[in-house]
């Protein structure tokens, strides 16, 4: 793809709305919804992906001229971060629109979500994910393992990174793999479990890639774990918290989230299987007494996961979340260190890969 692409679409949108000032009209722009009410289960791709309604967002609109106006600006934005080949970050882009209208006391934007709001629009309007407009996350993820990538021409080799491994960007797309000596992937949400395994070299004895992040999923580990499953076929194991968070992020991974429906195409990774922590391993790992009871928001939480058209028929995942409710408690993943420091890399992943203890 070539970066003068996202230029030319910008280029393109601004001249639309201008055409349309020209011929004295009331300027709008089409924009896809994006809401829960225009998301679908592709059954046959196994991913969630944004319907075909839109509504027109319009200038002279009471209701719509702000954002119309913020979704401009942040395109503004993004063409001079391309004409000059540089890259902001989400919260640069805020303050780079945050001023106020002259002759009023209104201002562009008021907060970090609006501009948020706006490159997401931005995505869907243009066809362009955020990292292909120059507009960038914050690093927030760590990865080890016997690869050697190369990265804006510097050779990088994740098996010797120190302690903290390599720091995954937000935009991986022009990452290149030189070497990939792996047979899987584990990604857990958890640093602290991360931060266990390196230290334990589970990744060299093991002969596989340890990916982790803080919480929810990044965009850029989301797109890199994508990379890794469907150009070296790799199974992508996912080590969660054994409780219904955990599995949200699972399925947020396989599927797709209901936000970025229309980034499902780079994001998804069909490969994906949660391997734990499951309710089965409370039992079998003696974790009861560590339980932590079940808060209104778990199960209420717990509800709305059962019901997701993916989950409904899945035999497997319905046990996990009849299991939660039966036990009224949910584990976390550092719950294994009571039964020894190492047990994690020594006993417990190496015990439920061998013998394919996972939920798909």
């Amino acid at each position: 793809m070539k970066m003068t692409e996202p230029k030319q679409k910008l280029a393109a949108l601004g001249r639309d709305v201008a055409e349309q000032i020209l011929k004295n009209k009331n300027p709008a722009i089409d924009i896809p919804v994006r809401a829960l009410s225009n998301v679908i289960f592709n059954k046959k791709e196994q991913t969630l992906q944004l319907g075909d309604k839109s509504a027109q967002r319009f200038f002279f609109n009471v209701g719509h001229v702000k954002k119309f106006l913020q979704m401009l600006e942040v395109a503004k934005i993004s063409k001079d971060l391309l004409e000059v080949g540089k890259h902001a970050s989400l919260r640069d882009v805020f303050y780079m629109a945050k001023r106020t209208i002259p002759n009023s006391k209104i201002n562009v934007v008021d907060d970090q979500p609006e501009t948020d709001d706006a490159i997401e629009d931005l995505e869907i309007v243009t066809g362009f994910p955020r990292e292909l407009l120059n507009i960038n996350a914050n690093k927030m993820g760590s990865v080890a393992g016997k690869v050697v990538i190369e990265d804006k021409g510097d050779e990088i080799d994740w098996s010797r990174m120190g302690s903290g491994g390599w720091s995954i960007p937000s935009n991986v797309e022009d990452i290149k793999f030189k070497k990939v000596n792996v047979k899987y992937v584990i990604y857990m949400e958890k640093a602290a479990v991360w931060e266990r395994l390196h230290e334990d070299k589970f990744w060299e004895k093991h002969n596989c890639i340890i990916m982790s992040s803080q919480g929810q999923t990044t965009r850029g580990i989301r797109r890199l774990l994508q990379r890794l499953s469907q150009e070296y076929s790799l199974p992508i194991y996912v080590l969660c918290d054994g409780d219904i968070w955990g599995a949200y992020i699972y399925s947020v991974l396989k599927y797709g989230s209901i936000n970025l429906a229309h980034m499902s195409e780079n994001m998804t990774i069909k490969t994906a299987k949660f391997l734990g922590v499951t309710m089965d391993d409370i039992e079998k790992y003696g974790l009861k007494k560590h339980l932590i009871t079940l808060t209104e928001n778990d199960y209420k939480r717990i509800d709305q996961l059962q019901n997701y058209e993916w989950f409904k028929d899945n035999k497997e995942w319905q046990k996990q979340f009849k299991l939660m409710k039966t036990l009224k408690g949910k584990v976390e993943i550092q719950s294994l260190s009571s039964r020894s420091i190492t047990f994690i890399s020594e006993k417990y992943l190496p015990e439920k890969i061998k013998n394919q203890d996972w939920i798909e």
